[in-house]
């Protein structure tokens, strides 16, 4: 009897000691981020094993409401692993959505970035190096470029795309996805009218050289794009760009609000929208006529198309079928003109606009 009480008591003490070690090390690894420039969330188990195989996918969202058929698709390509958040504001409204709205992955990790130090931690890189799809929030994209660029983490999201696992951004995680991207440096938000009087002005603020993504190599992302009436911003970015040679024949890409622009491996984009919104595809198809600090833009033959929920495009060729609306758009002198539309579903532009 002695002898069956003793072995009931080992057990228990065993059972015990060994929930006391899973706490501890949960314990550690949730406390590891703390006063290190950064806050860390966590949900599910980012230490899971997962058997499937992630697949190579960018997710390009607009801001506003999130879209649950392209989180979907999203998730579909992490094969069901670890997804990391990235932020420099905020707190764990999206991961707890994603983990339970959306479902169908093992963890989901936030990372909330105060300081640059942050971003060589060893933490946050292992997290990055096991996560088997990323997610840039919204908020303030020159903190992440000035918090992330040149350091352990921006080369880590390189590697991660390379080796072909999904990155998606919304809003200000959108706007650094670009091979080139508007920074908002100087503190504000240029509007299409400024940044059109004067493309070279110190408020056009370019950085280069961050992120290296297939298929966006010459492309500049803006977000917020139709409600906020950004194409004149966004011409005059590509403007800067190529004047500048920051890019070599640069392409603009802008994503309506509620609305996210997915690409596959192969380069085929599929546009997902709650508000019938779009990606609207920016092709120069001449150099920039003026381009001098301090004067307005002129720049003719510009082609813009629209690519909505029934569009089948690819981001190899730039090639569009069953576009929503295709325009072509001159400018001069700093105001948009816009010469030409097909009959589409889109909202209608006037045929002189100084947005």
């Amino acid at each position: 009897m002695p002898s069956a009480l003793n072995s009931r008591i080992f057990r228990l003490l065993a059972v015990l000691f060994l929930a006391t070690l899973c706490a501890l090390a949960a314990n550690a690894y949730a406390d590891q981020g703390r006063h290190a420039g950064f806050r860390h969330h966590s949900i599910g188990d980012p230490r899971a094993e997962t058997s499937g195989q992630p697949s190579f996918g960018l997710m390009l969202m607009g801001g506003g409401d999130w879209i649950d058929d392209a989180f979907h698709w999203f998730v579909q390509r992490t094969a069901g692993g670890h997804i990391v958040i990235l932020r420099a504001s905020g707190d764990d409204d999206l991961q707890n959505r994603l983990y339970h709205d959306i479902g169908g992955v093992s963890s989901v990790e936030t990372f909330v970035f105060s300081q640059r130090e942050a971003a060589d931690d060893a933490f946050v890189i292992e997290a990055i190096e096991r996560a088997d799809g990323i997610f840039i929030a919204g908020g303030d994209q020159s903190n992440y470029i000035r918090f992330w660029k040149g350091t352990r983490l921006n080369a880590a999201l390189d590697r991660h795309v390379r080796a072909g696992k999904p990155l998606g951004g919304t809003s200000a995680g959108l706007a650094i996805l670009g091979a080139a991207s508007y920074g908002a440096l100087d503190g504000g938000s240029i509007t299409s009218t400024a940044a059109l009087a004067d493309p070279l002005g110190a408020a056009v603020t370019l950085d280069h050289d961050f992120l290296h993504l297939r298929f966006l190599d010459r492309i500049i992302t803006d977000s917020h794009f139709g409600k906020r009436e950004r194409l004149g911003r966004l011409i005059a970015f590509l403007a800067k760009a190529q004047s500048t040679q920051l890019l070599d024949r640069p392409i603009g890409m802008g994503i309506d609000e509620n609305t996210a622009l997915c690409i596959d491996g192969k380069g085929n984009a599929t546009v997902f929208s709650g508000s019938g919104g779009y990606a609207w595809l920016v092709q120069p198809s001449t150099a920039p006529g003026v381009v001098a600090a301090g004067s307005p833009l002129s720049w003719a033959g510009m082609r813009i198309t629209g690519i909505g929920t029934d569009s089948h495009a690819n981001l190899r060729t730039f090639e569009v079928q069953h576009p929503a609306f295709q325009r072509t758009v001159d400018v001069e002198r700093g105001i948009l003109n816009i010469h030409e539309a097909a009959e589409t579903s889109a909202p209608t532009a006037s045929r002189r606009e100084n947005p």
